[in-house]
């Protein structure tokens, strides 16, 4: 098994639970990693044989697209994408963060991390 990461991906979104958030929009980050068998593609050196950086960049700005009320909600949707998509992954982590957040004081970033690991193929 081996992990890919993307870090650092930067959108410009319309969400949030206030009505307001959802009309102005705010910047949100997010950080997603994939646990997957690198083994064919490190011997092979054939892009095919792994997760595709481009792909799972895309799936994420797609649901960056949709608005949320919730980072939760949010983080989840994109889990769910990247499972249904991309069945070889055995398991996701999701960080979204919102940067300045309107909380009524200083705060560089609220962010939500949800996991979920694939169940176990049946024997």
């Amino acid at each position: 098994m081996g992990q890919i990461s993307l870090e650092g991906l930067e959108f410009f979104a319309f969400h949030g639970y206030y009505d307001e958030e959802q009309k102005i929009g705010n910047k949100y980050g997010v950080d997603l990693k994939v646990r997957t068998n690198l083994y064919r593609a490190g011997s092979t050196d054939k892009l095919p044989e792994t997760v595709n950086y481009e792909v799972l960049y895309k799936l994420v700005f797609e649901e960056m697209q949709a608005p949320a009320r919730l980072l939760e909600h949010l983080a989840h949707r994109i889990i769910d994408r990247v499972m249904h998509e991309l069945p070889h992954v055995r398991r996701v982590e999701v960080s979204v963060s919102k940067f300045n957040p309107p909380l009524g004081g200083i705060c560089h970033r609220a962010r939500v991390t949800l996991k979920r690991k694939r169940p176990a193929p049946a024997l």
